[in-house]
């Protein structure tokens, strides 16, 4: 393995690994960490027992399932660039930036039915009580910075004529 293959194999494994933690963080700020912020002096389990007995809970498996994409994706990248020598170094970070990016809405999405389910259950608004997805959204956006500075990076390449030409 050639120093090229190393450096997209260390970017692809730092990428998978942020792209998990971020899916991980996501799905505890959903199901426990929001949902006590929201509902101080509540157990997680006193939650979603009265959002169960008010039939506004589902159980997780829409969180996990919806937040799985993300690190499934990152994986399969991650088996790419190991089985192919040739990916540039900047289509490597930047199948990864887009993951993170995608991040955002992904918890969104995940977050949507149990927030409403709070909503309906405890006559609260259904969006973020705790501070902690702020990281999560902060990260999307830098995500998105650097992925259109890496893509400017490319177009401004591809337009500078090579040095003796």
């Amino acid at each position: 393995m050639d120093a090229h293959q190393r450096r997209n194999l260390a970017l692809a494994v730092a990428g998978t690994v942020l792209v998990v933690a971020y899916a991980a963080w996501a799905a505890v700020h959903v199901l426990i960490v929001n949902p006590l912020a929201a509902m101080p002096g509540y157990t997680v389990g006193e939650i979603h027992d009265a959002m169960t007995a008010a039939g506004q809970w589902s159980g997780p498996l829409r969180v996990y399932i919806t937040l799985a994409i993300g690190p499934l994706l990152a994986i399969a990248a991650l088996i790419v660039t190991v089985r192919r020598r040739d990916l540039s170094i900047t289509s490597v970070a930047s199948v990864y930036l887009a993951l993170i990016v995608l991040g955002a809405p992904g918890y969104f999405w995940a977050a949507f039915d149990i927030g409403m389910g709070m909503a309906d259950t405890f006559q609260i608004n259904g969006g973020d009580y705790s501070p902690w997805a702020g990281p999560l959204y902060a990260l999307s956006f830098a995500a998105l910075v650097a992925l259109i500075a890496v893509g400017a990076l490319v177009l401004l390449r591809r337009r500078t004529p090579a040095a003796g030409r």
